[in-house]
């Protein structure tokens, strides 16, 4: 399996930078206007943050939208004797990084040092409660505890800071994500799509069945993943395939129908912005930076990537399983 992932990983460098070789996708933008756009947007959010209470607080936010109002008349002033350039930014793409190096430096390495301690811990204890029953904590409770545990270390003198720069959008986006899902849980549409999986694969002839049933668990997983959470998805899924590996008619081994799961719902997170609980965190951190962008930007490049991955991970089963006889 380990093998399959690292085949899938190579080949999805050359595909991405496939599809960067598409103009639309480069900033039409020198790259001046584009920081001076950003800075406006920063400006400009900061500002819609403040519930002006007192007489101070509405001067401050008179003063940011008085900064965003200058910034936009000197953007104006460059759009007009701006000409597009997008070849010579090409060319100086080496100096483009260069800078990107010099402007995200590590500034505190003490604070990294403590986070990727707390960071192991924490994914340590993951793996231990896998094995070591008698911990009795879930896996919440242990990532709430090493969030506070970091929150000491850190010694964050000012903890309204910190609250203020939480996603509270994104966790309420969580939180509704896993009310509609346990509301699809009820109405047994997942168990729906598992049981129809499970009867396509038996209506395929024998000699065939394991070849289908990889394609078909592979895709179906993929393609549910990219719009579903894909961690109720999978536990339905399961005792589904469980059952078709000790039907007597059926007769398939059950790891190459897991192995096709779990590749497809994990590549299939990466088809659309909320087919992964990652995806939607980058995009508020990103929106909470300036650099925000929306479902159909991300899907442009994420399905396209998902479908080929999908596509390599699927070969690479079938040809290791059905061609090569492997038991993975």
């Amino acid at each position: 399996m380990f093998l399959g992932i690292c085949v899938v990983l190579l080949t999805s460098f050359p595909f991405l930078r496939l599809l960067y070789w598409n103009k639309k996708l480069y900033n039409k933008e020198s790259s001046e206007i584009v920081e001076l756009r950003h800075e406006i947007r920063v400006w400009r959010q900061t500002a819609q943050r403040i519930s002006p209470a007192s007489r101070e607080e509405t001067a401050v936010k008179c003063l940011l939208m008085q900064k965003v109002l200058n910034l936009e008349s000197v953007l104006r002033k460059q759009l007009k004797t701006f000409q597009r350039q997008i070849s010579q930014e090409d060319k100086n793409w080496e100096n483009n990084i260069q800078e990107l190096h010099k402007k995200n430096r590590i500034t505190d390495r003490v604070l990294l040092v403590k986070c990727l301690s707390v960071l192991g811990v924490v994914i340590f204890m993951f793996f231990l409660n896998s094995f070591v029953p008698s911990i009795h904590l879930e896996l919440g409770w242990i990532a709430i505890f090493g969030a506070l545990w970091l929150l000491v270390l850190a010694d964050i003198q000012d903890f309204e800071i910190i609250l203020h720069r939480v996603e509270w959008a994104t966790l309420l986006f969580f939180a509704a994500l896993f009310v509609l899902m346990e509301a699809l849980a009820q109405l047994q549409l997942i168990d729906y799509i598992g049981v129809q999986t499970a009867l396509l694969i038996k209506a395929v002839p024998e000699e065939q069945r394991l070849a289908m049933a990889i394609i078909l668990v592979m895709w179906v997983s993929a393609l549910a993943s990219s719009l579903i959470d894909n961690i109720p998805f999978t536990a339905t899924m399961i005792p589904v395939l469980i059952n078709l590996s000790q039907d007597a008619d059926v007769n398939l081994p059950i790891k190459p129908l897991i192995f096709a799961l779990a590749m497809g719902a994990c590549l299939g997170g990466n088809g659309t912005l909320i087919g992964a609980s990652a995806n939607v965190v980058c995009a508020g951190i990103a929106e909470q930076h300036g650099y925000g962008f929306s479902f159909m930007e991300f899907f442009r490049l994420g399905f396209p990537m998902m479908l080929m991955t999908c596509t390599v991970g699927m070969c690479y089963l079938l040809a290791t399983i059905i061609g090569l006889g492997w038991t993975l």
